[in-house]
């Protein structure tokens, strides 16, 4: 049994055999295959396109969607589990499968059989590559029920004109599910469309020069009349923003349990660097403050551990789990960065040199706070439960 799955059962969070499999498979692969060329591919920027192709092989492009369909069958607590392993190692291919489970998640619960058949099984099998989520555009983040992009029907089926932005694995991905306007203003004139690589009219951008999380791949996608097929509809015309929203849920869970993994790897940086490094004739662990900054940390982990998988557990029940899935997000990411402050702190100079590895921690965690709902949105969502909660 993993350290980190010890620690779970020391909270008081029993896991099944399934959810330790999934974890320790995830966390080997990261070690074995991930964790070496991490710093490298931060500093190319280049995709990890081979590693995804051997994730797909171990069922971790599609973990949530079902057996039959061709996925993992993996509930949402044995994705965070796996989410937080990749990340440990590597944050890029950890938000890569985040984008690409939450894509394989929507065809799962939302496309026909046709399309499962031609899109989704491939996709789970690993001949497509990796799947985008794309949502946000150049004019709107956080309120995606404001997109522009338009999708025309005519008696070939869809042309779609509009921009999409910060889409991740954009340049690679062998499918995209692409929310566009079908009707009027509002979120009840969107619709959702499998977009596949090549499609004519589909432009990819240039990659984003990012500060983190450099090698997962961040693009602009343009559709200047871009022709898809009239069974590139997924679900009903007009449902695309709830078909968006009913994957957010178990998205900002799997980005909490990223961040958790960051910081894990920046507090098990921390504590090697206070045991080995001396100053004042003591090791750093020595000093009540070293101390206390690790105890701190420790604590604020174990808490983004517990809102996260609780979080969890309520969407494997049905529970649509709104407020506390953005309790686990807001929390662990906003943890994962005082965490991972701290210990490029406990390095002193050499936090700031690519030589340890806290530098490129700090760089890949800022940005948790903004994708996939910022801590602001999520600040929202919270409040507006509550308040509808205590006044019924």
């Amino acid at each position: 049994m993993s350290g980190i799955a010890i620690r779970l059962e020391r909270m008081g969070i029993p896991l099944t055999d399934e959810q330790r499999m999934v974890a320790d498979a995830a966390r080997d692969f990261a070690t074995r295959r991930l964790a070496p060329g991490a710093a490298e591919r931060d500093r190319t920027a280049r995709f990890p396109l081979d590693e995804i192709g051997a994730l797909a092989e171990l069922g971790l492009l599609a973990m949530k969607v079902p057996i039959v369909d061709g996925g993992a069958g993996t509930d949402n607590v044995g994705y965070a589990l796996a989410m937080e392993a990749i990340a440990e190692a590597c944050a890029s291919t950890a938000v890569i499968l985040a984008s690409s489970n939450l894509a394989s998640k929507i065809l799962s619960d939302h496309a026909s059989p046709e399309q499962k058949e031609r899109w989704l099984r491939p996709y789970a099998e690993g001949a497509l590559g990796p799947a985008s989520f794309a949502l946000s555009e150049p004019s709107c983040g956080s309120d995606a029920a404001a997109l522009t992009t338009a999708a025309r029907e005519d008696a070939d089926g869809w042309l779609l004109n509009g921009a999409k932005m910060w889409i991740t694995s954009g340049a690679q991905a062998g499918m995209h599910v692409v929310f566009a306007r079908t009707g009027g203003a509002g979120p009840e004139g969107i619709s959702c469309f499998i977009v596949p690589r090549g499609a004519p009219g589909l432009v990819v951008g240039k990659e984003e020069d990012k500060m983190g999380q450099r090698a997962s791949g961040t693009v602009a996608l343009h559709f200047e009349d871009c022709r898809v097929e009239p069974s590139a509809l997924v679900g009903a015309r007009g449902e695309g923003y709830p078909i968006a929203l009913s994957a957010l849920g178990a998205g900002r869970v799997g980005i909490a349990a990223l961040s958790i993994g960051l910081a894990e790897s920046a507090l098990a940086a921390g504590v090697a660097y206070a045991q080995e490094r001396r100053a004042f004739g003591r090791t750093l662990g020595e000093f009540q403050n070293t101390q206390f900054v690790l105890a701190d940390c420790r604590t604020e982990l174990d808490a983004a551990w517990l809102l996260t998988l609780r979080a969890a557990r309520l969407l494997d029940t049905g529970d649509k789990a709104a407020a506390e899935s953005s309790m686990a997000k807001l929390f662990a990411t906003e943890a994962c960065g005082r965490v991972v402050d701290r210990m490029v702190q406990l390095h002193g100079g050499n936090g700031y040199s690519r030589e340890y590895p806290v530098e490129r921690i700090y760089r890949d965690a800022r940005v948790t706070r903004i994708y996939e709902g910022t801590s602001e949105v999520q600040r929202l969502v919270i409040a507006r439960d509550l308040l509808r909660s205590t006044s019924r």
